[in-house]
Parts: structure tokens; C-alpha cells; sequence
């Protein structure tokens, strides 16, 4: 299914654009249980879909850009977000006042930056103002709904939660430390000399970094992504000397690992497991879905335009707020706590998937659309 989602989006590529993830998770839903049956829940596939997931995120923290943090974007970036919990939270006490609340909550006020990335990269915006302040806004919306996750989430109380978020990030503090303070260039001197060897340097250090920082989230009891978004940001501290051809050529061969393999599967894996079945028993659910779409784009969407670029048009506001109200791998993460933990019922969290999956399938294509005829 992995090999044959591009084939589709090539040949449907002189008609719409639309990205590869919704046929990854398109094609799972049809191999997996609510259609042909061929594929169902693994513990081996739950396991490598969570690697893929991991490194989805590991990708996201390895292109931050810290430059947009500073002034105007980075304050209306994390200002928007405030502004997204605070009323994804009233929602979900709204929807229900026990604790799918704060679910609900979290998965509305989510951005998928992993997603958004590939592509701002395929259109050249990554760099561009616009792609700056979208990358801006979904790095708080990524890592802002993991640490709700680690405080609220966890098995223990906010509190408690709270002192070893502390201590996650002492550590973490540590490890970006550690690579500032590298020699100039002494890591990368190393990566470039294995870079086209058998040793392959940068990829077994990327996979140390990150399973490192995962399994210390893991025996936190913290989400095992807040580890792997940290680990991303270590990464490309570590590779800040190196020129610009070189470093490319490092990611090019990450980015081969990542969304060659592992990233796929988690797409692929969440189609297969996705419970179509809860949406078509009770068909009012479907109509839900559009419902809860409209209420991303109130939730997440309007804030997110706070962080345009200065003197954005407002169709480049619009693209900006239809970027940032794109979300899924939160949704399906946080709806899953929800659902093993007995707080969240499992039609509610396929309503959330489903619509983290429309959002996918409609939001980037129409924003990328706005924005070429801004340009």
C-alpha cells in the first residue's frame, strides 16, 4: 500500500494535487477490516507504526527553524495556541465535563507539522515567510498538545506530572547543551566522512538520539513523542556547522528512512485500525464529521491566522489558518489514550480521527491552492 499511494498521487496529478498521507490512510481503511479484511490490529505492526510515528515527529523537531520563533510570529504563534486549548478545552467540557474533556481539548488545538512540511517542501515554501509561519504554528501545536498530554495525561497528577516534565526537560536541556558545545564541526566531520561508506554515521547517530530520548519518556511515563521531537531539535543543533549541500544530503538520507518506510507504515496502520465500522452503525456520526472539521478551523484555524506573516493579504491569512487547523497524528494519538483509558468512547474518537483526516485530504490542498493565486 506504501509503494502504491505515490503511483496514485502521480496519476492523479495532472487533475489535483492531493497529499500522499490520505491515500496511505485511504488504502489501509480498504485493506483493513472495515472493507476487504486483508490486513487487522497487529502487536508487531502497532509497534513498528509507533516507531513511524516517532519519527514523524523526530522529522517535525529536526525542522524547526528557531529564527521564526523571534518577534511577532513566535508571539502570535504560542499566543494562538493559548488561545486554541483555552477553547478546545471549553468545548470539551461543554461536549462532556468528565475526562474526555481535556481530550478533546487536546486533539482540537493540534497542528500536524509533520504532514505540513513535506508539503511546504514540495511547493519550495519551507523557507518563504508563509512557510516560516506555518512551520512556526505547528511547532507549537505539536509540541504544546504533548506537554498537555505528559501533565494531564499521565498516570499521575498534574503535579507530580509536572516535577518529571522537569526532569525530562533538565535532561533534555543537557543533551542540547552537550551538541552546542561540540567542537565546531567535530560531529560533522565524522557524519561526512561516512556519508557515502557502509558506516552511514548520521543514521545510526539519529536512531541512538532518538531512541534515547524516547525511551527516557517511556520510563518518565511522559508521551513517548515529546522525546522524539526532542530529539529532533538535538539533531539539527548537532548538524548546524555543516554546509548546506552536506547537510541536505544528510536529511535526503534520513527523510529516505523516514518516509520511505516507518512513516508510511504509521498511515498505513492507522487506516487499518481506524473503526469505520462505529461511524456507519450509528450514520448520524458521519454528519458529525464535517461538524467537528468546521469546529478545527474555529478552534485551531482562526487563532493560527494571529501569526501570518506581517502585511499578509487576507487570502494569506486564510491559507495560514487552513494550514494550522490540519491535524491528525495528535487526534489519533491523545484519542487513543482516550479509548484505552475508558474516558473517551470509541465512535467519539473515530468521529475526531476521521475529521483529523479530512482535514488532511482538504485543508493543505485548498491553502496551497489560495496561496499560488496569491502569487
Amino acid at each position: 500500500m506504501a509503494l502504491l499511494a505515490p503511483l496514485v498521487v502521480r496519476g492523479l496529478s495532472p487533475w489535483v494535487r492531493i497529499p500522499i498521507v490520505v491515500f496511505e490512510l485511504l488504502l489501509g481503511i480498504v485493506i483493513g477490516p472495515s472493507v476487504l479484511g486483508w490486513a487487522g490490529p497487529s502487536a508487531f505492526m502497532a509497534t513498528l507504526a509507533s516507531i513511524g510515528l516517532a519519527m514523524l515527529f523526530f522529522i517535525a523537531g529536526s525542522e524547526i527553524d528557531f529564527a521564526a520563533f523571534r518577534g511577532r510570529t513566535g508571539r502570535n504563534a504560542v499566543g494562538g495556541w493559548l488561545i486554541s486549548i483555552a477553547v478546545g478545552l471549553g468545548i470539551g467540557m461543554v461536549l462532556d465535563p468528565g475526562g474526555a474533556a481535556v481530550i478533546i481539548g487536546i486533539a482540537l488545538c493540534s497542528t500536524a507539522l509533520g504532514t505540513l512540511l513535506p508539503i511546504l517542501r514540495d511547493a519550495g515554501e519551507l523557507r518563504s515567510p508563509f512557510g516560516l509561519a506555518v512551520g512556526a504554528i505547528g511547532a507549537v501545536g505539536e509540541f504544546g498538545p504533548l506537554l498537555a498530554i505528559s501533565v494531564f495525561l499521565g498516570s499521575r497528577s498534574p503535579g507530580p506530572s509536572t516535577v518529571v516534565l522537569v526532569i525530562f526537560a533538565l535532561v533534555a536541556a543537557a543533551a542540547i547543551w552537550l551538541s552546542v558545545s561540540l567542537p565546531h564541526g567535530a560531529m560533522y566531520r565524522f557524519v561526512n566522512t561516512t556519508l557515502h561508506t557502509s558506516g552511514q554515521f548520521a543514521i545510526r547517530a539519529v536512531f541512538v538520539m532518538l531512541t534515547a530520548l524516547v525511551a527516557l519518556s517511556i520510563a518518565l511515563d511522559i508521551d513517548m513523542l515529546l522525546g522524539a521531537f526532542t530529539a529532533g531539535i538535538v539533531w539539527r543543533l548537532v548538524m548546524r556547522d555543516a554546509s548546506e549541500p552536506d547537510r541536505d544530503a544528510v536529511e535526503s538520507k534520513i527523510e529516505g528512512v523516514a518516509f520511505g518506510f516507518l512513516v508510511p507504515v504509521f498511515f498505513v496502520y492507522t487506516g487499518v485500525t481506524f473503526d469505520l465500522a462505529a461511524l456507519l452503525e450509528t450514520p448520524i456520526l458521519i454528519a458529525f464529521v464535517p461538524v467537528t472539521l468546521v469546529v478545527f478551523l474555529v478552534v485551531r484555524g482562526i487563532p493560527s491566522m494571529l501569526a501570518a506573516p506581517a502585511g499578509a493579504s487576507w487570502r494569506e491569512r486564510i491559507a495560514v489558518g487552513l494550514m494550522g487547523a490540519t491535524g491528525l497524528p495528535i487526534i489519533v494519538a491523545v484519542t487513543a489514550i482516550g479509548v484505552s483509558s475508558g474516558v473517551l468512547p470509541p465512535a467519539a474518537a473515530s468521529v475526531l480521527v476521521a475529521a483529523g483526516m479530512l482535514s488532511i485530504l482538504i485543508l493543505p490542498a485548498t491553502a496551497m491552492a489560495i496561496r499560488r493565486k496569491v502569487h
